[in-house]
């Protein structure tokens, strides 16, 4: 196949690229983004399917079976919980406007500048190898395309770097990435176009390998049956379906599972696409699902071109890395080829695209700017913007980046697999995850911790894995492997600390997360909170309190000038920037920054964050700080930061109890709603009972004096009998519309009734007395039991006889018709006055006991239906009782009668 063709066609591709990004980014300045959306953002997740995932799976499956799978086994895993632990890591960084995982670290951890560039150097010796492994499938790739012979491809003699195509790609991707990922200063400025063509690159690479896949499983063979069937007949191909045969235990599946479910989260790409492209946390909830669905749609064919490959090629006549391409080649299939040697260009371009990007910024921002801020000449320098310069700083880390992972392919990259050096850069990068996850969820956590953690972790993995390569490549002394550095075999590469058995990487892998987890566990509870770290702690575990802004603590007061912001602002972000930053910050606070002198906390403050959306949070404080003078916090206003903090936790509690309280309420709300009811249904039988009887008697009135009145001839006894009925009944309806009027005449009495000595025992007494008649025609029986001493209290006797009377009658209405007894008992408990008043009635329930004493309250009984009487005596009593600062109340059980009691302080005792 013709070179130029290919160079053509690949030139082709990069401007299609370019015209994408153009017109996305064209689209986005019109407000009609077309990358604002579930399907895109989960697409530009798919930037983890790269070289390593369209060739190097396949050639992992040929050797390795199964173990393919743990790549994306982890990945699979975790997306169902993206919604909870992705959602949280994009709040905390829109708020605090961070622009990479190293950015993250530095600011969780008091915007640390140490472990910012730790960090960043960490993602960079780590994913220089990863970005080798794809300019090494690039030139792979193209070799085999322009007709060098197959089995050739991977013994070819390097040519020099003038003419490997390898190095002209790295610097056509240079130019893209630096057109469309560093146009802005600001990386919180979503790169629409560049997410854009990352989508479009998604796509195409997944057609691309299911059209392969397609070919050999269905033109090939008859179907997988007809592949894994003839497979299953050759021994060496058939052991491959095993785990043990490939030497693979559930120990090195734990640990590859666990770095690749690392890598989604923490590789600097995957951060920036998840986390820093993001435009909003809702895309999370799609992505959960549809980038699990890409996964299985890009591996379905791996095993089945893994295996024709080795049918194909027998006894390792090809790279297995290659057999995606040596396939249809072999085949004569070259149209086919060049479409899968153009989706095998878009995986590796589109990884390094990102990662270079993302590892710019990590660059200028913790380690270049750090060391430019602190000079003083910088400080001092001309007031022009420096945003150009900035962003010139990220063109050249992008170059610098893409040199150092070509020089590294050159020099160690074409040596091994793009899986066993891709597995270099996951295990780098899970050195993150201690403190990622412990700075997300473990307040007590601290800089120092991190740091000697991510030191310990990144020390022990550049040992274990990066050092053995440059072993094998001829650059260290190869006795390293067997003897150990320093000749002590505890410290072989492999064989660390005497753990033998297992492969380099789950090896390498235990002992670097093991060790940076307990270092920065250990220190970290050794050693103490700055402040600030106290207040990013709080802002990074509980992002949920924080609606917007950085949320830090003012523990130190700091001072600056506001036209001092201006002028810093302008330097970094440019005037334009600038200009939109502050009218923002002006229609918000609702102030007029051109009239004021200092600046306020909040400004300060707004500027810091603007900044680290720029710069990184760490040279962002370094610059704050050269322009503020700082001012410790008087102890008042301490306690009040203090308790304010305090108030937080508070609040935070308070919002518990509002379920539950919520729930009493209601619970309350329907119970006195149920009381409502009963009581305006007793309202409603008191009113039909008291016209009820007030009828009756003006009926009967009315009816005998008509008779009376026309009658010449009624007998001087019936006329006597029926005076007689008039005037009971006259005194009946007396007796009703008194007791009616008594409510109002007692309640209005209240704090006006005249009290004077009197014999509680006489009441009581003469009250008996009175009502004797009435039990003898009901055949109740009484007993009589006073108190011997006499009970003298301070009392209204008429209306004390009043209650004795109310509840003596009601207890002989309501005695057994049988057997009627009442027993009344007058004693004295302590300085207390105390009447019972027993009867052997049918008794009350509970409910009835709670309503007895209320208004219009009359208890029905089933046999007699509902007593004569209107339903007031009870409440009467009640009300003068209590007026007598005493109490009344009732113990009863259904069917064991009732005892109504009444309590009275005694003369002397009254205050008690």
């Amino acid at each position: 196949m013709s070179s130029l063709l290919i160079i053509t066609i690949s030139v082709g591709y990069i401007a299609l690229l370019f015209l994408i990004a153009w017109l996305a980014d064209r689209r986005e300045k019109a407000g009609k983004s077309v990358v604002n959306n579930s399907g895109i953002y989960a697409l530009s997740l798919a930037v983890f399917c790269t070289a390593w995932t369209y060739y190097g799976s396949v050639g992992r499956a040929a050797t390795s079976g199964l173990g393919f799978l743990t790549t994306y086994l982890g990945p699979a895993i975790l997306a169902p919980v993206w919604w909870l632990l992705l959602k949280k890591i994009i709040l905390i960084s829109k708020s605090q406007r961070i622009t990479s995982v190293a950015d993250f670290i530095s600011s969780r951890y008091g915007k640390s500048t140490w472990l910012g560039a730790i960090a960043t150097c960490i993602a960079v010796f780590g994913i220089i190898p990863y970005i080798s492994i794809q300019l090494k499938a690039i030139s792979t790739s193209f070799n085999l395309l322009v007709g060098q012979e197959v089995q050739q491809a991977s013994k070819a003699v390097s040519p020099p770097f003038y003419q490997d195509t390898a190095l002209y790609i790295a610097i056509a991707l240079a130019a893209f990435t630096i057109l469309f990922g560093t146009r802005n200063l600001d990386p919180n400025e979503r790169h629409g176009g560049l997410i854009a063509a990352i989508a479009f690159e998604s796509i195409l690479k997944l057609l691309a390998f299911l059209t392969i896949g397609g070919f050999v499983t269905f033109g090939l063979y008859d179907g997988f049956g007809d592949i894994f069937e003839q497979a299953a007949s050759a021994p060496s191909i058939s052991r491959l379906f095993t785990l043990e045969a490939v030497g693979l235990g559930g120990w090195e599946w734990f640990w590859l599972t666990f770095l690749s479910m690392s890598a989604i989260m923490l590789l600097p790409r995957q951060f920036h696409v998840a986390v820093v492209e993001n435009s909003h946390p809702r895309q999370v909830a799609r992505s959960s699902w549809m980038f699990p669905l890409y996964l299985l749609l890009i591996n379905i064919f791996v095993l089945p071109i893994a295996v024709a490959g080795l049918m194909l090629f027998p006894e390792g006549s090809v790279e297995p890395d290659s057999f995606v391409l040596s396939i249809p080649l072999e085949m004569g299939w070259d149209t086919l080829a060049l479409f899968v040697g153009l989706g095998g260009f878009s995986a590796a371009t589109s990884m390094v695209i990102v990662a270079v990007i993302a590892l710019s910024i990590m660059i200028g921002n913790n380690l270049v700017l750090p060391v430019l801020l602190r000079s003083q000449d910088f400080r001092q320098g001309e007031q022009n913007s420096l945003d150009t310069g900035l962003l010139g700083i990220r063109r050249i880390s992008i170059v610098v980046v893409l040199l150092l992972a070509y020089a590294y392919f050159k020099a160690v990259g074409e040596q091994y697999t793009l899986v066993s050096v891709g597995l270099i850069s996951f295990t780098a990068i899970a050195q993150f995850v201690p403190a990622v996850l412990g700075g997300i969820y473990w307040k007590r956590a601290t800089r120092q911790g991190a740091i000697w953690g991510l030191v310990v972790g990144f020390v022990v993995w550049a040992f274990s894995l990066p050092f053995p390569t440059l072993i094998e490549a001829g650059l260290i002394d190869e006795r390293v492997m067997q003897d150990g550095l320093l000749g002590w075999p505890l410290l072989r590469p492999h064989a660390l600390f005497g753990l033998t058995g297992y492969t380099p990487v789950a090896s390498a892998a235990f002992w670097s997360l093991f060790l940076n987890t307990f270092t920065y566990i250990l220190v970290s509870l050794n050693t103490r909170q700055s402040p600030l770290e106290v207040s990013q702690a709080d802002i990074f575990v509980n992002i949920s309190k924080y609606s917007s802004g950085s949320g830090d603590y003012e523990v130190v007061r700091r001072r600056a000038k506001v036209q001092d912001l201006r002028i810093l602002l302008n330097r970094f972000l440019g005037v334009p920037r600038t200009t939109t930053l502050l009218t923002a910050y002006e229609n918000q606070h609702r102030v007029d920054l051109s009239r004021q002198v200092n600046a306020r906390a909040e400004l300060i403050s707004y500027a810091e964050t603007h900044l680290a959306g720029a710069i990184g949070a760490a040279s962002a404080k370094i610059i704050i700080a050269s322009i503020t003078k700082e001012d410790p916090i008087s102890l008042e206003e301490m306690f009040k930061v203090l308790e304010q903090t305090k108030e937080i936790v508070q609040y935070s509690k308070a919002l518990e109890k509002k379920s539950a309280e919520l729930e009493r309420t209601t619970q309350q709300l329907k119970e006195a709603n149920e009381r409502l009811q009963e009581l305006d249904r007793l309202k409603a039988d008191f009113i039909t009972t008291v016209t009820h009887e007030l009828r009756t008697p003006i009926t009967s009135i009315r009816a005998l004096s008509k008779i009376m009145l026309d009658s010449d001839e009624l007998q001087p006894d019936q006329q006597q009998e029926f005076l007689q009925i008039v005037v009971s009944e006259s005194e009946r309806l007396t007796r009703l519309i008194n007791q009616v009027l008594d409510i109002e005449k007692i309640q209005s009495e209240e704090g006006e009734l005249t009290l004077s000595p009197v014999d509680f025992n006489e009441i009581v007494e003469r009250s008996v007395n009175g009502l004797q008649q009435l039990m003898k025609e009901r055949g109740v029986k009484h007993r009589l039991a006073l108190h011997e001493d006499g009970l003298e209290i301070m009392g209204h006797f008429d209306r004390l006889t009043q209650v004795v009377v109310n509840l003596l009658s009601n207890a002989i209405k309501f005695c057994d018709d049988e057997a009627g007894r009442v027993d009344v008992r007058a004693g004295r408990k302590g300085h207390l006055a105390v009447l019972e008043i027993e009867d052997n009635g049918p008794g009350l329930s509970p409910k009835q006991q709670e309503l007895i004493f209320e208004k219009f309250t009359q208890i029905s009984d089933k046999l007699k239906g509902k007593p004569q009487g209107s339903g007031l005596g009870l409440f009467i009593s009640y009300t003068i009782v209590e007026q007598h600062g005493g109490r009344i109340g009732v113990e009863s059980r259904l069917g064991e009668g009732a005892t109504f009691w009444v309590e009275l302080p005694l003369r002397g005792l009254r205050n008690h």
